[in-house]
């Protein structure tokens, strides 16, 4: 058997996980190469909504600390980010307002209050919150900019590669078998997201979230909604997005009536303008779930070589970029921040 020593750093994924790291790690000096199964970002990346939102999400502990420090660094990352790719990232700081019906909890701002953030709320709406900070990023956007800016930083993306395993000699791993023969790295990274327990054993799961999209060319929402029914983001060409589903079914694909009925429902009764839009798009994705939504992120401790950037779920817009920061440091340098010690992978069986 031939083994290609194809690259220093091997990350196994190409959203916008493994793209951010591959960038970071790029521009620290590295040699990385992105093996992709299929397309670049055709997994959660395209699916996802875009919004970066701590607080609205209601994150709490390690989790909430690393979703705001994602969030109050992701406007200078999305400025250098554009200024290598030279395209829009559709980054937008409007602010999320978290519409509470009459049979939920009591909340800080009564109705008229919420209506002064956003008109034409649903009837049902007696309250909720208002969150200055958190926003949202056009995903599909992004996801370009970080494959330009990627490639122009040296980083060679393989897509159609898959890993179906690995060889290990001790505590390294030596190199993964894929469809294009052996390929050896020097470290290697599992940013696959709902797709990685097939490489590496770990407590991930897919979560399915079904989407919908509608067109308003007068672009009367200005701000991101977010209630327990349906969340609403509007982007700025006048495209509404509107999820997500939440159903544990394994990798069973397409969208279904019901679930559009569910998501269409919670959405009208929150803004019903929705009502007269046209549909523009369905669509559907796999987040990539882990115990208490947080993601591990980290060496495994009984392997010098193996890193993961894995089970970020309804997060991983958010989080991709400092996590990025923070894996690409520590494999470049050897310097850990503490605030991944929560995330710490742990060892694992292999080979």
């Amino acid at each position: 058997m031939t083994v290609q020593n194809t690259t220093e750093v091997a990350i196994v994924g190409g959203g916008i996980v493994g793209l951010s790291l591959a960038l970071d790690l790029a521009e620290r000096g590295a040699q990385v190469t992105v093996w992709e199964r299929d397309r670049c970002g055709m997994g959660a990346t395209q699916a996802a909504a875009g919004m970066l939102a701590p607080e609205a999400e209601g994150l709490t502990g390690d989790l909430l600390a690393l979703g705001r420090r994602a969030r109050d660094g992701y406007g200078q990352w999305i400025a250098q980010l554009m200024k290598r790719s030279e395209l829009p990232c559709g980054y937008w700081c409007c602010g999320i307002v978290a519409p509470q019906f009459a049979e939920e909890p009591p909340a800080p701002l009564a109705r008229p209050e919420l209506l002064q953030k956003q008109a034409g709320l649903g009837e049902g709406i007696v309250g909720g919150h208002w969150y200055p900070e958190d926003g949202q990023v056009n995903n599909r956007l992004l996801l370009q900019s970080l494959r330009l800016a990627a490639g122009r930083a040296g980083v060679k993306i393989q897509e159609g590669t898959e890993v179906y395993g690995w060889h290990r000699r001790g505590d390294r791993l030596t190199h993964a078998e894929t469809n294009r023969g052996a390929l050896a790295a020097d470290v290697f990274v599992v940013a696959s997201g709902a797709q990685c327990r097939s490489l590496v054993p770990v407590p991930v799961e897919p979560v399915k979230g079904q989407m919908v999209a509608v067109f308003d060319p007068e672009r009367r929402l200005q701000r991101v909604l977010f209630s327990s029914r349906a969340y609403i983001v509007p982007r700025q060409d006048g495209t509404i997005v509107i999820g997500a589903t939440v159903e544990r079914v394994g990798f069973w694909p397409g969208n279904t009536a019901a679930g559009l009925h569910q998501l269409l429902n919670g959405a009208i009764a929150v803004w019903p303008a929705l009502a007269d839009f046209p549909i523009v798009e369905t669509w559907w994705g796999f987040r990539p779930y882990a115990p208490h939504e947080n993601p591990l992120l980290g060496r495994v401790p009984n392997l010098e070589n193996l890193w993961l950037n894995v089970g970020h779920y309804r997060n991983g817009i958010l989080l991709a970029p400092l996590c990025a920061q923070l894996l690409g440091q520590t494999i470049a340098t050897g310097e850990m921040d503490s605030l991944l010690m929560a995330f710490a992978p742990p060892p694992l069986a292999l080979g």
